[in-house]
């Protein structure tokens, strides 16, 4: 395991942001850290990046303990913070040539070309940080993580301030580095999750609520959206009659939109009252269940 969290909490005066947290990663995953504002992602990167200390609890991160080992743990790790820091009246080359050299990398010039290339910066390479867009900012951050070649990747909001494009570029590398190394990241972007991470580790108040792969979850969920088009007006009150029904929403005209958290397919509960009320079904259609759905259904209050 490329990472292993044993109990791990943290108390900030009265208030617990981590309870007793607990999960593995594997060895060239995808992980997708997910939660609402506060919840407490934040902290637990800092900690695995061995940048605050936990309250208590473990955790190793390629075999090497958080505590006792902090220099190297911080030698398997690039970290890129949500709030990227970063030196603005320096040079893109300059400063990955700087931070190179901190990490003490053989040929540190061939490597920062590699950076460069690999983050599509080569349009910007010779000018000041200070001058970069928000986006090409994020490409800098992400290059100086990366430059030492580390076995883990933490990233906290790694694509902010990214166009369409740009965000692009940025998951299919995030894809391509997961062949070789262990991911982490977080975000609040489901499609982002959705097009990436393989699992999902979602903290709600300091705990986590799930913990399994993506497609797992999304496949357990029991919130349906069922949109149906019928053949003639009917009265709302009717439909809310359904069984299992907890929301009606019309779309216009006859389609309705139906949401349900029965873990019944209810699209046969539509069917029958259809039959029941001498209606013609024109349309019925279940959605797959997405992220947003998933993650609204374990966080919400």
């Amino acid at each position: 395991m490329s990472i292993i969290v044993n109990n791990i909490s943290k108390t900030y005066g009265t208030q617990k942001a981590l309870n007793n947290v607990s999960f593995e990663v594997g060895s060239n995953e995808i992980v997708g850290l997910l939660g609402p504002n506060g919840a407490g992602k934040s902290t637990m990167m800092k900690i695995l990046t061995c940048y605050i200390p936990p309250t208590s609890g473990s955790a190793k991160v390629s075999g090497f303990d958080i505590h006792e080992q902090t220099l190297e743990v911080r030698k398997q790790i690039g970290y890129l913070p949500e709030h990227n820091p970063l030196y603005l009246d320096m040079y893109v080359k300059e400063f990955l040539e700087f931070v190179g050299g901190i990490y003490k990398i053989k040929n540190p010039k061939n490597r920062v070309k590699e950076m460069i290339e690999l983050t599509g910066l080569q349009v910007e390479q010779n000018k000041k940080i200070g001058a970069l867009s928000k986006g090409y900012r994020q490409r800098v951050g992400l290059a100086q993580a990366m430059i030492h070649d580390p076995k883990v990747l933490i990233m906290d909001e790694p694509t902010t301030g990214l166009d369409p494009n740009q965000l692009e570029d940025i998951r299919m590398l995030i894809i391509s580095l997961g062949k070789h190394k262990t991911v982490m990241l977080s975000t609040h972007i489901m499609q982002e999750v959705e097009a990436v991470c393989k699992k999902v580790i979602i903290i709600n108040k300091g705990e986590i609520v799930a913990n399994d792969e993506t497609k797992n979850l999304q496949k357990n969920s029991t919130r349906q959206v069922i949109t149906v088009e019928f053949d003639k007006l009917i009265d709302l009150e009717k439909i809310k009659n359904i069984r299992n029904i907890q929301e009606v929403k019309n779309m216009g005209g006859n389609i309705w939109q139906l949401l349900s958290n029965s873990s019944e397919d209810m699209r046969k509960e539509v069917f029958d009252f259809a039959v029941a009320n001498k209606l013609s079904v024109l349309t019925l259609n279940k959605e797959e269940q997405r992220m947003e759905d998933v993650f609204k259904e374990l966080t919400k209050d």
